[in-house]
């Protein structure tokens, strides 16, 4: 790249933005920002006061925060990137963070020299997607023909209504989505998902939606994911907790 990438890093905690600043401050990189909120990065206009493709915005601070300030910042923007920052991987959250717009994933279980270039990477304009996904994609694959999810579904005394929904798991859709779809109220989509993982035995969501897949239910172009094909895949190294200081 001809000139440096400026990075806006927007975190809840203080100490994990400036640990983020000593790894990202170098040749490469410019720090613009170091917010703790979305307000810090917006005019007064309320758009990204930097929105140009040479602008990432790193997002740490947990899913759920990294989630809603990913939408807020979709929103908003219009060709700066987006890089959430995930302490552990979650095949939903991944899912629904791309669905929303971000940019790229990336688990912290990866040193420091893996994390600067996987935001390289997504300065570039390549998705970046944690390796795990790879596996998960992989594994699926060989699905079950067409047709055969019906009599999977069968065999475990999932309901159509049950199947729906799990369809909308698998979609990365949260409980409030699913109820405004099928027109009922969340605490009835709180039982079906109950029913759904006591019927195949499953612990999480996440585990839900890859029985589904692995039984022929979705492919995966129906979790959005065809474009998730970056040119390059980021290992898994060692946490960047334990080399930051």
């Amino acid at each position: 790249m001809s000139q440096k990438v400026v990075i806006s890093l927007l975190a809840k905690n203080e100490i994990a933005r400036e640990g983020l600043v000593k790894i990202l401050s170098g040749e490469s990189f410019q720090i613009g920002a170091s917010v703790s909120d979305v307000s810090g990065l917006l005019d007064p206009q309320g758009r990204i006061e930097r929105d140009d493709p040479d602008h990432v915005i790193v997002i740490d601070g947990g899913s759920q925060f990294g989630l809603d300030t990913c939408r807020r910042l979709v929103a908003q923007r219009t060709q700066a990137r987006l890089a959430l920052l995930l302490d552990q991987y979650a095949f939903e959250e991944v899912v629904e963070a791309f669905q929303i717009g971000a940019d790229g994933v990336i688990i912290k279980e990866i040193s420091c020299a893996p994390l600067t270039e996987s935001i390289r990477l997504v300065a570039m304009g390549e998705k970046v997607f944690p390796s795990q996904l790879v596996t998960n994609l992989t594994s699926w694959m060989p699905a079950a023909v067409a047709g055969d999810w019906k009599n999977s579904a069968a065999s475990v005394g999932l309901s159509d209504r049950e199947i729906e929904i799990l369809e909308s798991i698998m979609a990365g859709m949260a409980n409030k989505v699913i109820a405004r779809q099928f027109g009922i109220c969340e605490a009835t989509v709180k039982v079906h998902v109950k029913a759904i993982l006591r019927k195949l035995g499953v612990e999480n969501r996440t585990q839900a939606a890859t029985w589904g897949v692995k039984n022929g239910l979705a492919e995966p172009v129906q979790l959005n994911l065809r474009e998730l094909r970056p040119a390059r895949v980021i290992p898994k190294m060692t946490p960047i907790s334990g080399r930051a200081a």
